[in-house]
């Protein structure tokens, strides 16, 4: 067992760590505003954010952030940017002939009374039905057949002009970071391919281009390229930021293209340009890993969700494409037939809300939309037959820059010293290096030993360092206003001289003095969670966790990655305090479990002979 310290854990000088979300939607997003958002706009947003109470968007009690964030990317979709707000309260609109303008009063009139009856999910369904449904990439060559909606992009740049203004209002260098992004909204066939872009652009860099959405286009390649662009023409710097990719269909991270092609040289530079990170835990479930492709790992089955984003209810069939750790070990592999790697990928976590307010903890879960932000809406239908309860709680970022500015947090996300959490602000600190002793493990400047001696999460380790196995210097303090810490795991992935790839987790540091049974794993830590009550008691697990470790399996002719998953004691799950507050017996409906488990993932470690 390793070893658990009482000491207090102090960031390194040369990086702090920051807290914040990259995704997160407001009224101006048309299913956020079909759906009960119908007042918080992006400066709600920023004001919760930074710790301010705000009104609800739905209930209309005022809400308040625990702890305030660091660093907040409003991410509106491209596509009807601001346009069903205006519509809805009959803003003057471009003409567009008599039978559009007959269309938009019709639009207008089944918005009005889907939301005064919190039906937005029909209203969603009545936008989205004539979207073809079939196989994604002869969907993605369709695109987007013409609507009514059409013809408003005056709507959607003042929408966005607004967006830019209060980004640059709020942001004060040093102390809070507001980024300028926006999400690109493609789902061919039902195949999510959604990415957030998030840029260093300052609001009058931003006006002077209009957010790429999938109306434009429906393939990513094509979004890179008109980030390219605007790196050329504005000097600022962009990142897409692939999300939710569970239910991708397989697509996300498949060894094609989206056309269907080989990844060419120049597919290859554009998406390892853009493509850096990618959320692995959002509201829309986990995707870290699946016991399909898992079936050794303990903790595989972690919050699923198991819809696709069209109306078919095809039923739900996991695929490796759509899972980061598999991703991950394909990316070995495709290293050696490309010369490149396209998934070298760090992890985060982001929420993806779509209330205005990134409140993701358990007890004060607001929903991924405004109508399931009570417990009497928890059944209601959000469109594509998903409920409150299915939604998971999640998820944060952490980033470990050199301050709290657009640029600073900007360069950690492209170096990928970034790390994802389910929702706790556990801190973790992983180095990879060759020549750590425990007594770093347990050091006051552990970060400096770590920067000196290797190279932090995202980092790369080669044969060239040393011929000795790689280590893992590895730190981990639980977040002080929740649960204590059940385990820190290893997960490393690996490319055998056959082409084949492989995946092990070792049960690195763990609570308790648990003793590891005759088959090498570690007993379950317990659980305290009390169903009647949804408390639980931080009488069982660890405030810190540290460890140094050594690879027992290392073969130096081997690519591999390494990357931590810290594993908290069991805590209640924010559908349990629902389902109290109900008086309903939990286990009587399709709430989920009733506890969970929270996590935190590191980026990898890359080690290449």
């Amino acid at each position: 067992m390793a070893v658990g310290f009482a000491g207090t854990a102090q960031a390194s000088e040369q990086t702090q760590l920051y807290w914040g979300d990259t995704h997160l939607h407001t009224r101006y997003s048309f299913d956020a505003f079909l759906n009960g958002n119908l007042s918080a706009d992006p400066d709600t947003a920023y004001r919760f954010a930074k710790g301010q109470p705000v009104i609800h968007p739905y209930h209309r009690a005022w809400m308040q952030i625990d702890q305030p964030l660091d660093f907040l990317v409003v991410s509106d979709h491209a596509e009807l940017m601001g346009v069903l707000p205006a519509i809805y309260e009959g803003q003057d609109l471009p003409s567009g002939g008599i039978v559009k303008n007959v269309q938009r009063w019709l639009f207008r009139q089944m918005i009005r009374s889907s939301i005064d009856e919190d039906k937005g999910g029909e209203s969603f369904r009545e936008i989205t039905h004539e979207l073809p449904v079939g196989e994604p990439r002869a969907m993605a060559e369709l695109g987007i057949p013409e609507s009514p909606l059409d013809g408003l992009e005056s709507v959607e740049v003042t929408a966005w002009n607004d967006i830019v203004e209060t980004a640059d209002r709020h942001n004060v260098p040093g102390k809070f970071t507001a980024f300028i992004g926006w999400e690109w909204t493609s789902t061919p066939g039902g195949a999510n391919q959604h990415r957030v872009v998030m840029s260093t652009a300052n609001a009058e860099q931003a006006k002077t281009f209009a957010p790429f959405g999938s109306d434009q286009s429906m393939y990513p390649d094509d979004l890179w390229n008109f980030l390219k662009d605007q790196t050329a023409k504005t000097g600022a710097n962009f990142m897409s930021i692939p999300h939710n990719s569970n239910v991708s269909m397989g697509y996300m991270f498949d060894d094609k293209t989206l056309r269907g092609e080989n990844m060419s040289p120049d597919y290859l530079a554009l998406r390892t340009e853009f493509e850096t990170v990618a959320e692995v835990t959002q509201i829309k479930g986990d995707s870290e890993t699946n016991p399909a492709f898992s079936p050794n790992d303990e903790f595989a089955a972690f919050e699923p969700y198991s819809r696709y984003l069209n109306h078919a209810m095809q039923e739900y069939k996991p695929a490796r494409a759509e899972f980061l750790r598999p991703t991950l070990r394909r990316g070995l592999k495709l290293s050696e037939e490309l010369g490149t790697n396209p998934f070298k990928l760090g992890l985060i976590g982001a929420s993806d809300s779509h209330t205005g307010l990134s409140a993701i903890a358990e007890d004060k879960f607001s929903g991924k939309m405004a109508l399931d932000s009570i417990p009497a809406n928890k059944d209601g239908d959000q469109g594509i037959g998903v409920t409150g309860w299915g939604m998971s709680a999640s998820g944060y970022a952490g980033v470990w820059a050199a301050e709290n500015t657009r640029e600073a947090l900007f360069a950690a996300f492209k170096r990928r010293e970034v790390y994802a959490t389910t929702g706790p602000r556990i801190m973790l600190r992983v180095f990879g290096g060759h020549n750590f002793d425990m007594d770093d493990a347990v050091a006051e400047d552990m970060a400096d030993i770590g920067y000196a001696k290797g190279v932090p999460m995202g980092g790369d380790l080669t044969a060239a360092d040393s011929t000795n196995a790689p280590q893992l210097l590895i730190r981990a303090v639980k977040d002080p206003r929740d649960a204590n810490l059940d385990r820190v795991q290893v997960i490393k992935g690996w490319l055998d001289s056959n082409g084949d790839t492989h995946e092990h987790v070792y049960d690195v540091a763990w609570s308790d003095n648990r003793t590891r049974n005759a088959d090498g794993s570690v007993p379950p830590v317990g659980n305290t969670v009390d169903v009647e009550t949804a408390r639980y008691t931080n009488t069982i697990g660890a405030a810190e966790l540290a460890t140094v470790w050594t690879d027992p399996d290392f073969d130096p002719a081997q690519k591999a990655f390494y990357y931590v998953r810290v594993i908290q004691i069991p805590t209640p799950r924010h559908s349990l305090f629902d389902t109290i507050a109900l008086k309903q017996k939990h286990i009587d409906v399709d709430a989920g479990p009733a506890s969970i488990q929270e996590r935190a993932y590191s980026s990898p470690i890359w080690y290449t002979p």
